[in-house]
């Protein structure tokens, strides 16, 4: 079944209509018709399944037959990735919606190639949004993950923001399995994180100034393992076994 994205506050009816970049999609490719029934995701945990009513070549107008309603995910998990090369970016976002990413933070490290002026960075910064609404409706996931502006490592450190798991993922150095980080917090806390977030560098990992600024804001290296990762498979490979670990039973 075909699925559509509009804001929540435009799903707050019976009545819903697509418009813009949705409409056209809807009516001029997929060429949905009148009677068929569609999905619509909000991103804030709603699900609609609607039939389509009537349009024109601007607009569809659908009726809500259902409406699901879905909790967000037991651990908010921030991806803070520094930004590829090219359009790498652009998958990193794909696969980390579909692992259950609730934010992307994009990273300007030192030995990030791309640089970024403030209207490239809010070109750059709409694209990646538009690519994790596509990435919802591929996924069926009723969460659209926060996609923040490029920031520096130092800036987004100046936020003090605090996680119950913090993670870099580093190449050289003192690293930790990170299975033990996630035994740790459980048998300190007799529970599962609510809160993560994971660093992945950058082509050739984060200067040594870099990491160890993350670490004195409480980030814990981890390794991921003898071979040297792309850092797209890098982001993969570590919401993955963050995924993993907050599956499974508490010991």
């Amino acid at each position: 079944m075909h699925r559509f994205y509009l804001l929540p506050d435009e799903c707050r009816t019976s009545s819903l209509c697509l418009t813009g970049r949705e409409a056209h999609h809807a009516l001029h490719v997929l060429r949905v018709r009148k009677g068929e029934q569609v999905i619509v995701l909000d991103g804030a945990g709603h699900e609609f399944l609607s039939e389509v009513r009537d349009g024109n070549r601007e607009s569809l107008h659908l009726t809500v037959i259902e409406k699901k309603t879905s909790p967000p995910l037991p651990c908010a998990i921030t991806l803070l990735q520094a930004i590829p090369k090219g359009k790498l970016f652009e998958s990193i976002i794909q696969k980390a919606t579909e692992l259950g990413a609730s934010r992307i933070v994009p990273i300007l490290a030192g030995r990030v190639v791309t640089k970024l002026d403030d209207e490239e960075a809010a070109h750059k910064t709409d694209k990646w949004r538009q690519m994790a609404i596509e990435a919802i409706k591929q996924c069926g996931s009723p969460w659209l993950p926060q996609v923040e502006s490029p920031v520096t490592p130092g800036q987004f450190l100046s936020r003090r923001e605090r996680f119950d798991l913090p993670l870099v993922a580093a190449l050289e150095g003192e690293r930790r399995h990170p299975r033990e980080c996630f035994r740790e917090f459980q048998a300190a806390h007799k529970r599962l994180p609510a809160t993560a977030c994971v660093w992945i560098g950058p082509e050739g990992d984060f200067t040594q100034a870099e990491l160890a600024h993350i670490k004195t804001g409480g980030a814990v290296a981890i390794t991921l393992g003898p071979l040297v990762l792309r850092t797209e498979t890098a982001a993969s490979y570590c919401l993955a076994f963050i995924n993993y670990e907050l599956q499974s039973p508490i010991a």
